[in-house]
Protein backbone atom coordinates (compact mmCIF):
# COMPACT_ATOMS: atom_id res chain seq x y z
CA UNK A 1 0.00 0.00 0.00
CA UNK A 2 1.36 3.71 -0.84
CA UNK A 3 0.55 6.57 0.49
CA UNK A 4 1.15 10.17 -0.56
CA UNK A 5 1.77 12.17 2.91
CA UNK A 6 4.18 13.96 5.16
CA UNK A 7 5.36 13.82 8.24
CA UNK A 8 7.40 14.90 10.88
CA UNK A 9 10.08 12.14 11.09
CA UNK A 10 13.65 11.42 12.79
CA UNK A 11 16.74 11.05 10.67
CA UNK A 12 17.86 7.47 11.72
CA UNK A 13 21.05 7.26 9.26
CA UNK A 14 21.90 7.47 6.00
CA UNK A 15 23.39 5.33 3.64
CA UNK A 16 25.46 6.77 0.25
CA UNK A 17 23.82 4.27 -2.67
CA UNK A 18 25.17 4.84 -6.15
CA UNK A 19 26.88 8.09 -7.07
CA UNK A 20 24.16 10.92 -5.91
CA UNK A 21 22.02 8.84 -3.88
CA UNK A 22 20.97 8.12 -0.40
CA UNK A 23 18.98 5.01 1.70
CA UNK A 24 17.96 7.30 4.34
CA UNK A 25 16.34 5.69 7.16
CA UNK A 26 13.97 7.79 9.10
CA UNK A 27 11.71 7.65 12.37
CA UNK A 28 8.24 8.97 11.05
CA UNK A 29 5.59 10.64 13.72
CA UNK A 30 2.74 8.96 11.58
CA UNK A 31 4.20 6.25 9.99
CA UNK A 32 6.79 4.35 11.73
CA UNK A 33 10.46 3.86 10.61
CA UNK A 34 10.25 3.74 7.13
CA UNK A 35 13.44 3.15 4.67
CA UNK A 36 13.53 5.87 1.83
CA UNK A 37 14.96 5.88 -1.45
CA UNK A 38 16.22 9.78 -1.72
CA UNK A 39 17.11 10.46 -5.26
CA UNK A 40 20.34 13.04 -5.95
CA UNK A 41 20.40 13.58 -1.83
CA UNK A 42 24.66 14.23 -2.46
CA UNK A 43 24.20 16.93 -5.50
CA UNK A 44 25.29 20.58 -4.35
CA UNK A 45 22.32 22.87 -3.26
CA UNK A 46 19.90 19.88 -3.10
CA UNK A 47 17.24 20.98 -0.69
CA UNK A 48 17.14 17.46 0.62
CA UNK A 49 20.81 17.46 1.14
CA UNK A 50 20.66 19.04 5.04
CA UNK A 51 17.42 17.54 5.86
CA UNK A 52 19.02 13.70 5.75
CA UNK A 53 21.61 14.85 7.20
CA UNK A 54 22.37 12.81 10.84
CA UNK A 55 20.83 14.52 14.11
CA UNK A 56 17.68 16.37 12.16
CA UNK A 57 14.48 16.62 12.29
CA UNK A 58 11.96 18.28 9.85
CA UNK A 59 8.93 17.65 7.73
CA UNK A 60 9.23 14.60 5.02
CA UNK A 61 7.00 14.51 2.40
CA UNK A 62 6.61 11.70 -0.17
CA UNK A 63 5.32 8.18 -0.63
CA UNK A 64 5.20 6.51 2.08
CA UNK A 65 5.11 2.44 0.75
CA UNK A 66 3.96 -0.39 3.25
CA UNK A 67 6.43 -2.56 1.41
CA UNK A 68 9.73 -2.30 -0.25
CA UNK A 69 11.97 1.23 -0.69
CA UNK A 70 9.70 4.71 0.09
CA UNK A 71 10.31 7.91 -2.02
CA UNK A 72 11.04 11.60 -0.51
CA UNK A 73 10.46 13.86 -2.33
CA UNK A 74 10.16 17.35 -0.90
CA UNK A 75 11.27 18.53 2.80
CA UNK A 76 10.47 21.17 5.05
CA UNK A 77 10.92 22.52 8.40
CA UNK A 78 14.06 21.41 8.62
CA UNK A 79 15.52 21.69 12.45
CA UNK A 80 19.21 20.11 12.70
CA UNK A 81 20.42 19.37 16.03
CA UNK A 82 23.55 21.70 16.07
CA UNK A 83 25.47 20.94 19.22
CA UNK A 84 24.90 16.80 18.34
CA UNK A 85 26.04 17.28 14.84
CA UNK A 86 29.11 19.43 16.08
CA UNK A 87 30.24 17.39 19.54
CA UNK A 88 31.74 13.72 19.06
CA UNK A 89 30.65 12.76 22.53
CA UNK A 90 27.57 13.98 22.82
CA UNK A 91 26.92 12.41 18.83
CA UNK A 92 27.97 9.21 19.91
CA UNK A 93 24.95 8.97 23.21
CA UNK A 94 22.42 10.09 20.59
CA UNK A 95 23.36 7.61 18.15
CA UNK A 96 23.14 5.09 20.38
CA UNK A 97 19.61 6.36 21.48
CA UNK A 98 19.04 5.92 17.66
CA UNK A 99 19.97 2.68 17.32
CA UNK A 100 18.26 1.57 20.29
CA UNK A 101 14.63 3.15 18.52
CA UNK A 102 15.58 1.22 15.35
CA UNK A 103 15.98 -2.37 16.92
CA UNK A 104 13.65 -1.54 19.94
CA UNK A 105 10.33 -1.79 17.71
CA UNK A 106 9.92 -2.55 13.92
CA UNK A 107 9.75 -0.88 11.02
CA UNK A 108 6.36 0.46 10.28
CA UNK A 109 5.18 0.29 13.89
CA UNK A 110 3.03 3.70 14.54
CA UNK A 111 4.55 4.73 17.88
CA UNK A 112 4.00 8.60 18.57
CA UNK A 113 4.96 8.06 22.48
CA UNK A 114 8.25 6.78 21.19
CA UNK A 115 8.98 9.34 18.69
CA UNK A 116 7.87 11.99 21.16
CA UNK A 117 10.25 10.76 23.53
CA UNK A 118 13.40 9.94 21.26
CA UNK A 119 12.81 13.46 19.85
CA UNK A 120 12.63 14.84 24.13
CA UNK A 121 16.26 12.72 24.79
CA UNK A 122 17.90 14.40 21.40
CA UNK A 123 16.67 17.85 22.25
CA UNK A 124 18.19 17.27 26.16
CA UNK A 125 21.34 15.74 24.61
CA UNK A 126 21.63 19.34 22.55
CA UNK A 127 20.83 21.57 25.42
CA UNK A 128 24.45 20.35 26.88
CA UNK A 129 22.07 18.25 29.76
CA UNK A 130 24.50 15.17 30.94
CA UNK A 131 24.77 12.56 27.77
CA UNK A 132 25.30 9.64 30.12
CA UNK A 133 22.44 9.97 32.53
CA UNK A 134 20.07 11.50 29.37
CA UNK A 135 20.89 8.22 27.66
CA UNK A 136 20.87 6.15 31.07
CA UNK A 137 16.80 7.44 31.64
CA UNK A 138 16.34 6.52 28.27
CA UNK A 139 17.28 2.91 28.27
CA UNK A 140 15.59 2.22 30.93
CA UNK A 141 12.23 3.47 29.92
CA UNK A 142 12.62 1.76 26.36
CA UNK A 143 13.16 -1.54 28.26
CA UNK A 144 8.89 -1.96 27.84
CA UNK A 145 9.19 -1.71 23.72
CA UNK A 146 11.73 -4.84 24.32
CA UNK A 147 8.80 -6.05 26.13
CA UNK A 148 9.53 -5.74 29.84
CA UNK A 149 7.87 -4.18 32.69
CA UNK A 150 9.73 -4.28 35.81
CA UNK A 151 8.51 -3.19 39.36
CA UNK A 152 10.74 -0.38 40.18
CA UNK A 153 8.49 1.69 42.46
CA UNK A 154 8.10 -1.30 45.90
CA UNK A 155 9.86 -4.38 46.99
CA UNK A 156 8.25 -7.25 44.80
CA UNK A 157 7.74 -9.00 48.15
CA UNK A 158 6.35 -6.56 50.92
CA UNK A 159 5.38 -3.73 48.71
CA UNK A 160 8.35 -1.42 51.09
CA UNK A 161 9.37 1.76 48.84
CA UNK A 162 12.00 3.14 51.06
CA UNK A 163 15.46 1.79 51.78
CA UNK A 164 18.16 0.18 50.16
CA UNK A 165 17.49 -2.11 47.12
CA UNK A 166 18.29 -4.47 44.65
CA UNK A 167 17.29 -6.03 41.44
CA UNK A 168 16.21 -9.61 41.02
CA UNK A 169 15.20 -11.06 37.72
CA UNK A 170 13.56 -14.17 39.46
CA UNK A 171 10.73 -11.75 41.12
CA UNK A 172 11.23 -9.06 37.70
CA UNK A 173 11.86 -6.00 39.71
CA UNK A 174 13.26 -4.73 43.12
CA UNK A 175 13.69 -6.39 46.60
CA UNK A 176 14.44 -4.35 49.54
CA UNK A 177 16.83 -4.86 52.09
CA UNK A 178 15.17 -7.02 54.18
CA UNK A 179 13.85 -9.50 51.18
CA UNK A 180 17.24 -9.74 49.98
CA UNK A 181 17.90 -13.58 50.86
CA UNK A 182 14.66 -14.25 48.65
CA UNK A 183 17.08 -14.26 45.42
CA UNK A 184 20.60 -15.51 46.33
CA UNK A 185 21.17 -14.50 42.33
CA UNK A 186 20.22 -10.90 42.99
CA UNK A 187 22.10 -8.46 40.95
CA UNK A 188 24.09 -6.95 44.18
CA UNK A 189 24.26 -3.58 42.21
CA UNK A 190 25.45 -0.55 43.83
CA UNK A 191 22.77 0.49 46.01
CA UNK A 192 22.76 3.78 44.67
CA UNK A 193 23.10 2.84 40.99
CA UNK A 194 19.16 1.21 42.21
CA UNK A 195 17.81 4.58 43.59
CA UNK A 196 18.69 6.14 40.60
CA UNK A 197 17.58 3.65 38.19
CA UNK A 198 14.06 3.55 40.42
CA UNK A 199 14.09 6.86 40.32
CA UNK A 200 15.13 6.78 35.75
CA UNK A 201 12.16 4.26 35.52
CA UNK A 202 9.40 6.96 36.04
CA UNK A 203 10.47 10.21 35.90
CA UNK A 204 9.66 12.79 33.32
CA UNK A 205 12.44 14.17 30.69
CA UNK A 206 10.72 18.17 30.84
CA UNK A 207 10.92 17.84 34.60
CA UNK A 208 14.69 17.54 34.55
CA UNK A 209 16.23 20.94 36.04
CA UNK A 210 19.84 19.84 36.88
CA UNK A 211 21.61 16.18 36.80
CA UNK A 212 24.54 16.46 39.86
CA UNK A 213 25.88 12.84 39.57
CA UNK A 214 29.67 11.75 40.48
CA UNK A 215 31.39 9.80 38.33
CA UNK A 216 31.62 6.65 40.67
CA UNK A 217 27.96 6.42 41.01
CA UNK A 218 27.80 7.06 36.93
CA UNK A 219 29.61 4.28 36.33
CA UNK A 220 27.36 2.18 38.69
CA UNK A 221 24.71 3.00 37.12
CA UNK A 222 26.29 2.17 33.81
CA UNK A 223 26.99 -1.25 34.72
CA UNK A 224 24.14 -2.33 36.50
CA UNK A 225 21.64 -0.73 32.67
CA UNK A 226 24.48 -2.85 30.89
CA UNK A 227 23.27 -6.34 33.42
CA UNK A 228 19.70 -5.18 32.62
CA UNK A 229 20.01 -5.22 28.96
CA UNK A 230 22.44 -7.93 28.93
CA UNK A 231 20.29 -10.08 30.27
CA UNK A 232 16.66 -9.05 29.05
CA UNK A 233 17.86 -7.71 25.77
CA UNK A 234 20.97 -9.39 24.03
CA UNK A 235 21.01 -5.84 22.34
CA UNK A 236 25.02 -5.53 21.57
CA UNK A 237 25.36 -2.37 19.37
CA UNK A 238 28.90 -1.15 17.61
CA UNK A 239 27.45 2.39 18.98
CA UNK A 240 27.36 1.24 22.38
CA UNK A 241 30.73 -0.04 22.11
CA UNK A 242 31.85 3.04 20.76
CA UNK A 243 30.54 5.23 24.24
CA UNK A 244 32.70 2.50 26.38
CA UNK A 245 35.67 2.99 24.03
CA UNK A 246 35.40 6.96 24.71
CA UNK A 247 35.96 6.03 28.62
CA UNK A 248 39.91 5.72 27.67
CA UNK A 249 39.20 10.06 26.84
CA UNK A 250 37.89 10.45 29.99
CA UNK A 251 41.19 13.21 30.58
CA UNK A 252 39.34 15.43 27.83
CA UNK A 253 36.66 15.99 29.78
CA UNK A 254 35.73 17.77 33.35
CA UNK A 255 33.15 16.62 34.88
CA UNK A 256 32.36 17.74 38.67
CA UNK A 257 32.99 15.91 41.62
CA UNK A 258 30.76 17.49 44.64
CA UNK A 259 29.36 16.00 47.64
CA UNK A 260 25.78 15.80 47.01
CA UNK A 261 24.21 14.08 43.86
CA UNK A 262 20.39 14.58 42.61
CA UNK A 263 18.70 14.43 39.93
CA UNK A 264 16.23 17.50 40.30
CA UNK A 265 12.50 18.02 39.27
CA UNK A 266 10.49 20.62 39.09
CA UNK A 267 7.95 20.84 41.95
CA UNK A 268 9.81 18.43 44.22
Amino acid sequence: MAVQGESKGLILFARDHREKDQLVKIFTEKYGKLMFFVRNAKRQNSVLTSATRPFTEAVYIGQMNSEGLSFLNDVKEVEPFQLIQQDIFVSAYATYILNLVDVAIEDQTYDPALYGFTRQALDYLNKGMDSEIITNIFEVQLLNRFGFEFQWQSCCVCGETQGKFDFSSKFSGVLCQRHFGEDDHRYHADPKAIHFIRLFSAITLDKIESIDLKPDTKLAIRQTVDLLYDEFTGVRLKSKKFIDQMKSWEGMLKPLDKPDETVDNQGE
